[in-house]
């Protein structure tokens, strides 16, 4: 059986090297008049000097507004700060005298280099007054729903930019972006509860781990299942950016919940059936759900007309919440099919015949089901002394019978058997392969 594959991103970046925060020694910064915001001499220099700057560095930008901050006499570093029109991200330029100038967003460069601090040398230019709301755009690309509200510099690698958000909508993320970061290039959004618990040197400070997995909660009441929420855990993020999370309810039972890129509720997987979900539950009793679980498919499977006595199971992915396919595992190691559909009869289908349904066994004793097949040809082909030790589906015919090729043990040529479509899959007629012209298997050519 092939289960169904969560790739889970983990914290980018466990232990980065991440470049200091933007810091201008204040003897650097040029001071106006009293009352002057940004000194007119310093905007006129800007002008002059900084797109100098931005054309040697191959910025993104169409310098519109300049200022020189000022001179760091010291180490021979001009800084400037450019704005670079509507729509575009405007920068803070570190220019020394020797070596490559080094460009930080208004995004950075608003940063406090640490807590309680003010930043050092943040955007003033009327055209950078709202950096934070330019992210839209690019993280609504990387996937995610979110309107920032708040953002900062997290810190830069010679590759990425790091930036942390927080959305009106509830949820965090870091952005791994460009370096220098263009609003316009492709970029990750990485919910910040990946980071939570992670060991990486990266942590998310707007709001709080609590905050953010309130969630869970709403998610819970979209899916409408009577879950009132105990508790809350956050389980891991697919490839295509879809979150998973676990409730526990007070009536004790237990749900995974996915989420879609933009937050919305996509399905709802009942504890007893999400072992293969990223490690399935922790905050409920798992063991006694699919317990439970595996009495109710001993019911279906009996009812449909099997013996098997459900020891353990896994479902496969389904694109309808009515219909159930389980593989199931039987006490004697045997295996089988079920295939059930709300409001309906279910059907058992045997290792054998399976694959007709487009099903293959994987975890009991005899997922072939050779002998299943074996007692199909004998039926019908009286006197044959084949044991079935090979099998392909060789394809459906118009009338939407299956065609299944077998192989014998004995090396003697096989046999093509003839199957009705599911879900009932019985064997209706058989043709040797020495006049069924299409056969393949080792021995039957």
């Amino acid at each position: 059986m092939k289960t169904p594959k969560f790739g889970r991103l983990g914290a980018v970046g466990l232990t980065m090297a991440l470049l200091a925060a933007l810091v201008i020694p204040a003897a650097a910064i040029s001071q106006g008049k009293k009352g002057e915001a940004i000194p007119k001499a310093a905007l006129e220099q800007g002008m002059k000097e900084a797109p100098a700057v931005v054309q040697a560095m191959s910025l993104p930008c169409q310098v519109s507004e300049a200022r020189k901050i000022g001179e760091d006499k010291k180490n021979k570093t001009n800084y400037y700060e450019v704005a670079c029109g509507a729509g575009a991200m405007g920068y803070v330029l570190q220019s020394p005298a020797e070596g490559a100038p080094t460009a930080f967003s208004c995004i950075e460069a608003n940063t406090p280099p640490a807590p309680g601090q003010p930043p050092s040398a943040p955007c003033m230019l009327p055209g950078n007054a709202n950096p934070s709301a330019l992210l839209g755009p690019m993280i609504k690309a990387a996937g995610a729903d979110c309107t920032p509200t708040q953002a900062r510099g997290v810190g830069q690698t010679k590759s990425n930019t790091y930036v942390e958000v927080a959305c009106s909508e509830g949820a965090g993320y870091i952005v791994v972006a460009s370096v220098p970061l263009d609003v316009t290039k492709p970029a990750q959004a990485q919910n910040c509860l990946l980071y939570d618990d992670s060991e990486s040197n990266i942590k998310c400070a707007f709001g709080d781990k609590a905050a953010r997995l309130a969630v869970i909660d709403k998610v819970a009441a979209a899916a409408n299942n009577g879950c009132a929420v105990k508790d809350r855990r956050f389980v891991g993020m697919a490839k295509d950016n879809s979150a998973y999370y676990e409730a526990s309810c007070q009536d004790g039972k237990g749900y995974i919940y996915k989420t879609t890129a933009a937050g919305a509720l996509a399905e709802t997987y009942e504890c007893a059936k999400a072992s293969n979900i990223l490690g399935g539950c922790t905050l409920t009793d798992a063991r006694e759900a699919q317990n439970e679980q595996a009495g109710l498919y001993t019911k279906l499977a009996q009812g449909a007309g099997s013996k098997c006595d459900v020891d353990r199971y896994a479902l496969f992915p389904s694109k309808n919440p009515r219909d159930e396919v389980v593989e199931l595992v039987c006490k004697d190691g045997s295996g089988a099919i079920l295939m059930s559909t709300a409001g309906q009869k279910s059907t058992v289908l045997d290792c054998g015949r399976a694959p007709v349904a487009g099903y293959k066994c994987s975890l009991g004793k005899d997922t072939a089901g050779y002998g299943f097949l074996t007692a199909d040809l004998k039926r019908l082909q009286q006197g044959t002394t084949c044991e079935v030790s090979n099998s392909r589906v060789v394809g459906k015919t118009d009338k939407g019978t299956t065609y299944v090729e077998v192989a014998c043990a004995d090396k003697l040529k096989g046999y093509m058997i003839e199957y009705s479509a599911p879900p009932a899959v019985t064997a209706v007629t058989v043709t040797g392969c020495a006049f069924a012209g299409n056969c393949k298997l080792p021995g039957n050519t």
